[in-house]
């Protein structure tokens, strides 16, 4: 039976530690299947700007957020790779919408994964103080998770 590894990346260091981590956890890359995720949340206008912005603005925010996800979970598919050369491995990797730890559950639930793997901190002030999304995904992961620090961190 093949373990499914759901890896978890926001481009951070803490991210690309998890995607090491995670390809050290794989003995027989033959029987491991990853999913890479990145998950992003939209932009909503702030009410209380003091000129409006217009939707064709944060449409294009949407749009750099999204392509900026997408080339996370690229480069973390590449970095996987890389680490089983001429191997079967199954890699599928998939950009999400919607609040990070969230969505990094339900697509566990829904993906059926075996275990989850993050990164102890992420990007943005907030994510590296609280370490928000893994703590969320720590608390309510249908299965179980490895949170990764940096080696600095260790």
């Amino acid at each position: 039976m093949k373990m499914r590894i759901l890896v978890a990346t926001d481009g951070s260091d803490y991210s690309k530690a998890a995607v090491e981590r995670c390809c050290q956890m794989i003995l027989d890359p033959e029987n491991a299947d990853v999913l890479v995720v990145s998950a992003y949340e939209d932009a909503y206008p702030i009410m209380a700007e003091p000129i409006a912005l217009s939707a064709e603005y944060y449409q294009h925010l949407e749009d750099a957020v999204s392509q900026m996800a997408a080339s996370f979970v690229t480069e973390a598919e590449n970095s996987i790779r890389n680490k089983f050369p001429g191997s079967q491995i199954t890699i599928d990797t998939e950009v999400l919408r919607g609040p990070p730890d969230q969505q990094i559950i339900e697509k566990a639930k829904e993906w059926n994964a075996d275990l989850i793997v993050v990164g102890s901190h992420g990007r943005g002030f907030w994510g590296r103080l609280l370490g928000s999304v893994s703590n969320g995904v720590v608390h309510h992961a249908p299965c179980s998770v490895l949170v990764v620090r940096k080696q600095d961190d260790a």
